[in-house]
Order: C-alpha cells, then sequence, then structure tokens
C-alpha cells in the first residue's frame, strides 16, 4: 500500500510558526503562495494577513482561503498603522526589496515583533565558490543567475544582525540552521553561525515597543 505524499513545511516556515504566540494577529508581507500563513492559521489558529506582489501568487492564496492583497513591501508598508499586528514576518524576502532598511523599520512599527528569515550569504559553500570560481554562487538555496535573480541586496547573518542594531531593534531570538534542516547550537558564536547556516530567523522587538 503506498503512503500518501504528504508535502514538508520549510524548516524557517516550521521555526517561524514557534515563535508565534497561538491567536495571534499576524501581517505575512511577500507571502509567495500563501504556504506559511496556512501553516499558522492551521497550527497557531492565528488571525492571519498577507500581501503578495505576483498577481497569481495572490490568487493562489485566495484559493486557499486566505485574506491577501497585492502589494509591495517597498511602497505599501507606510500605509499600515502602527503596531496593527502582533507579529510582521518576512520571510526569505528582505534580500530582494529594494531598501531593507525602511522596510525592515516598517516591520517593527507595523508588528510588536517582527520575524525575519533571509538566506546566509557567508555561508562557507558560498564563499567556497566565489574563492575558487571567481563567480557568483547558484545553489540549492540560491538557485537563480545573477543576471535572473530577484534577490537585490543579498547579506550575511553579520550584516543582518548590524542592521538590527542600526534600526534600535532588540534581538529576541535567532536561529540558524544548515541545509539539511539541523538548527546550529545555541552556544555557537555569531561567526560560526555566520559561516555554517545556511540560513537564518531572527525574532526582533522594536527599541520603544512595549511587551
Amino acid at each position: 500500500m503506498s503512503t500518501p505524499n504528504v508535502k514538508t513545511a520549510r524548516v524557517d516556515h516550521e521555526l517561524i510558526a514557534e515563535m508565534v504566540e497561538p491567536g495571534s494577529r499576524v501581517l505575512d508581507v511577500g507571502c509567495g503562495d500563501g504556504e506559511l500563513l496556512q501553516l499558522l492559521t492551521e497550527q497557531r489558529g492565528v488571525d492571519g494577513r498577507g500581501v503578495e506582489l505576483d498577481r497569481n501568487k495572490v490568487n493562489a492564496c485566495v484559493a486557499r482561503g486566505l485574506s491577501v492583497i497585492q502589494g509591495d513591501a517597498d511602497r505599501d508598508l507606510a500605509n499600515y498603522p502602527d503596531q496593527a499586528f502582533d507579529y510582521a514576518v518576512l520571510s526569505l524576502t528582505i534580500q530582494a526589496t529594494r531598501n531593507p532598511k525602511p522596510v525592515l523599520e516598517n516591520l517593527l512599527r507595523i508588528g510588536r515583533r517582527a520575524i525575519v528569515s533571509f538566506p546566509n550569504f557567508g555561508y562557507w559553500k558560498i564563499r567556497t565558490g566565489l574563492l575558487w570560481s571567481g563567480k557568483m554562487p547558484v545553489t540549492h538555496n540560491l538557485p537563480d543567475n545573477w543576471y535572473e535573480s530577484p534577490n537585490a541586496h543579498l547579506c550575511t547573518i553579520r550584516d543582518f544582525a548590524d542592521l538590527c542594531g542600526r534600526v534600535d531593534s532588540e534581538v529576541e531570538r535567532a536561529v540558524a540552521f544548515n541545509p539539511s534542516g539541523r538548527r546550529l547550537p545555541i552556544k555557537w558564536s555569531l561567526s560560526m553561525q555566520n559561516m555554517f547556516g545556511e540560513n537564518a530567523v531572527f525574532l526582533l522587538k522594536g527599541g520603544n515597543t512595549k511587551t
């Protein structure tokens, strides 16, 4: 008897779900086809909303029964009121924005907390690929050629941690994980996470945000 093919959630989605309190109000910016929003709705019972630039992906979200509108993270977040949500989430999207700093500032303003996941350009395989080939790497995590990639501002874990300080945010939790999804030990230094983490997820609170 064959076993049904059950889709496994992305590792960063599972981590984000762990960070979100049940029943929270969540805005998922750059929500894609709604996979994360659906996961949060089913596992955490959130009141979820989404913003997505691609019209076809918006339609896919609506087909799932999700509340998603078409919008641009760079332009449209300024229209949301302060602390309208408990969490503002940006999953593997910040590197594709034109202006990451104001986008992050808006996330911290709109949500009582912000959750951001991103690919780590400081990962050792990317470093060695650049060293030996002298060309921008194409990997499972960064699958596009440089001239086709939507990514405008790739960063390392150290870069993002520096940006968090510049926008006066408190890092409440930061988790890096390798390609197999294994989380790096919490005792590891930032340098080790930056070297061996292919992706990272940060839970942030704005400097002026009340708990």
